[in-house]
C-alpha cells in the first residue's frame, strides 16, 4: 500500500488544486458548455481516451464490481453503471464528487457508491476491474509502481493512464519545475512503459503491462495501460 511522504504530499497537492482551485474549470471542461480552442482539444482528447479505456471492459458488467479511481465528474462512472456494474466512484475532491452525484441519472444511482478520499484505500475492498483515468499522472514512478502493485492484490484487471515520455511533455515537465510550487498546479510526471514495468517488478507485481492506446489532441497527451492477471 502506498503511504510514502512523496505520495502523501502529491495527493494533498492534487486535492488542494481540484477541490479549491480548479473545480469550476473542471466542471465546465467536462460538460457541453463552450470552452476555448485549447480546452476543446483537451475535451476531445479525454473523450477519445475514455472510449479507449471503456473498450477494454466487457459491454455487460452485470454482477461485477468496478472501482472508478479518481472519478472526477463521473463520465466513466455513468457508463460503467449503464453496463450493469456495481461502481465505487472515488475521488480526492469532495466538490467533484458532488458534481458527479448530481450528474448521474436517477435510474443508475442504485448501482453507484460515491466517496471522497484516497482512491487506493484498502478498505474499499476487492474489485473485478479498476479504471483510473488521468488520476495517477502526478505520481513518481516508485509511487506509481507501489500503487499498481497494491491494487493488483485486490483486482485482476487494471486500466489506467499515464503521461508518456514524449518530447513535448518532457519540455512541459521541465518548464513546470521552474515555477515555485505555490504558483503552479500539480505537474504530471511523464513515464516510459519500461520504467513502470521495472517498478512493478520491484514490488513483485508480475502481470504483464500492456499499452492499449496513446491519445494526442492538442495539449492532451496520454497513454492507456493495462495490467491483467
Amino acid at each position: 500500500m502506498v503511504g510514502t511522504p512523496t505520495y502523501d504530499a502529491t495527493r494533498n497537492r492534487v486535492e488542494a488544486y481540484f477541490d479549491r482551485t480548479a473545480t469550476k474549470t473542471w466542471e465546465r471542461l467536462t460538460s457541453d458548455a463552450p470552452v476555448s480552442g485549447i480546452r476543446q482539444t483537451v475535451r476531445a482528447g479525454r473523450d477519445r481516451m475514455r472510449a479507449a479505456m471503456l473498450s477494454a471492459l466487457p459491454d455487460d458488467l452485470t454482477g461485477r464490481r468496478v472501482l472508478d479511481a479518481g472519478c472526477g465528474t463521473g463520465a466513466i462512472t455513468e457508463e460503467l453503471a449503464r453496463r450493469g456494474a456495481e461502481v465505487a466512484a472515488i475521488d480526492i475532491s469532495p466538490q467533484l464528487i458532488d458534481i458527479a452525484a448530481k450528474r448521474l441519472p436517477e435510474d443508475l444511482a442504485h448501482r453507484v457508491t460515491f466517496g471522497s478520499g484516497d482512491m487506493l484505500a484498502p478498505d474499499l475492498g476487492a474489485f473485478d476491474h479498476v479504471m483510473a483515468m488521468d488520476s495517477m499522472i502526478y505520481y513518481t514512478a516508485p509511487d506509481l509502481g507501489r500503487a499498481l502493485a497494491g491494487l493488483s492484490e485486490r483486482c485482476p484487471h487494471i486500466v489506467f493512464t499515464v503521461a508518456p515520455r514524449t518530447p513535448f511533455l518532457m519540455a512541459f515537465f521541465g518548464v513546470g519545475k521552474l515555477f515555485p510550487r505555490s504558483d503552479r498546479s500539480p505537474v504530471m510526471i511523464p513515464h516510459s512503459e519500461k520504467a513502470i514495468q521495472r517498478e512493478l517488478l520491484k514490488n513483485n507485481c508480475l502481470p504483464p503491462l500492456c499499452k492499449l492506446a496513446q491519445i494526442s489532441s492538442g495539449f492532451y497527451i496520454s497513454a492507456c495501460m493495462e495490467l491483467r492477471a
